[in-house]
């Protein structure tokens, strides 16, 4: 077992290493399925074998020392040499082989269940959020809320309430599903979509925006005009780029693009039944639905709700829109 114990764990860290070094394209929610898989088998070997084996070896000791002790007791011997403490205790210790594998299963388990079906933690990697959320902020992402959903095959299990206009959300990014992309729900399934001249249209109705202080972007050392949109009933803010033209280059011929139009104004599409129309609230600085096609709904995640940390600026702890 122990040969065999070491051959798992150095696939683990194979894998993670060849992730971390980008060698593979990795899959937490797979290795964290399979982690819990195999810790679970040792966990169930350990409280069904193992475990009765050891305390099985400790009572034959305990009867033998009793008897050993009886024997000389009967022969007028009561003074005995040897302590069988310290054996006991190394006889029921967990070998090395099951601490690192059955012992960690309530943790692993834990935080799969709680990962897969509550809460995902997910750090901000771009700035196509700006200015609801930045770089380095690390959020909640709501997995209930939308439905739960079978871990690593993301097949819905429930049925949930369905995306709005205005909702921040997590999905796998359409063309490689093996990443997850965070943009807001702007179009759902039905709507007719416009993006002309950096003003957003939804089925004819302009959007109402508002002009307030420009945002200061740190990294890039820039101020960029900032309005505040009512998007599904709900107020957020968003950045445009003067410099930035209206026009969408280089669209990707996507699923659904023959819905789509556009022009040097910018883009007019209809969303598809079981699809969703998805942008950046960074908007001339952000790889979206304009550019990549619609998000459908096996892709969902969930929602994002709470900034958790941002080791930069923990100030921004707290909810968002």
């Amino acid at each position: 077992m122990q040969a065999l114990t070491s051959a798992i764990l150095g696939a683990f860290v194979v894998y993670a290493a060849s992730w971390y070094l980008g060698l593979v394209d990795g899959n937490f929610a797979l290795l964290l399925f399979l982690a819990s898989v195999v810790t679970g088998a040792y966990w169930l070997a350990e409280r069904f074998y193992f475990l009765p084996r050891r305390a099985a070896a400790v009572r034959a000791l305990e009867a033998s020392d009793a008897k050993r002790r009886a024997d000389l007791a009967g022969m007028g011997i009561s003074q005995v040499d040897g302590d069988i403490a310290e054996a006991k205790i190394k006889l029921f210790m967990q070998p090395w082989w099951l601490d690192w594998t059955a012992g960690l299963f309530p943790v692993i388990i834990t935080v799969f269940l709680l990962r897969s079906f509550l809460f995902e933690p997910f750090k901000i990697p771009s700035g196509s959020m700006i200015p609801t959320l930045l770089v380095g902020d690390l959020i909640l992402v709501n997995k209930f809320t939308y439905g739960l959903r079978l871990p690593v095959l993301n097949i819905q299990l429930t049925e949930g309430n369905k995306p709005q206009r205005g909702d921040v959300m997590v999905f796998r990014y359409p063309p490689k599903p093996s990443l997850d992309y965070i943009k807001r729900v702007v179009g759902v399934p039905g709507d007719t979509v416009s993006y002309m001249n950096k003003r957003l249209t939804i089925n004819g109705k302009v959007q109402p925006t508002t002009a307030v202080p420009e945002f200061f972007d740190e990294d890039n050392m820039r101020y960029f005009k900032q309005y505040e949109e009512v998007l599904g009933g709900k107020t957020h803010r968003l950045l445009n780029d003067d410099d930035r033209p209206a026009f969408v280059p280089g669209a990707d011929k996507f699923a659904g693009y023959e819905g789509c139009s556009y022009t040097i104004e910018g883009v007019s599409c209809k969303v598809p039944e079981g699809q969703y129309f998805m942008m950046g609230d960074n908007r001339d600085n952000s790889m979206d639905s304009r550019y990549w096609g619609f998000v459908p709904e096996r892709n969902i995640v969930g929602k994002a709700i709470f900034v958790w940390m941002n080791f930069s600026s923990p100030k921004r702890i707290g909810f968002f829109n």
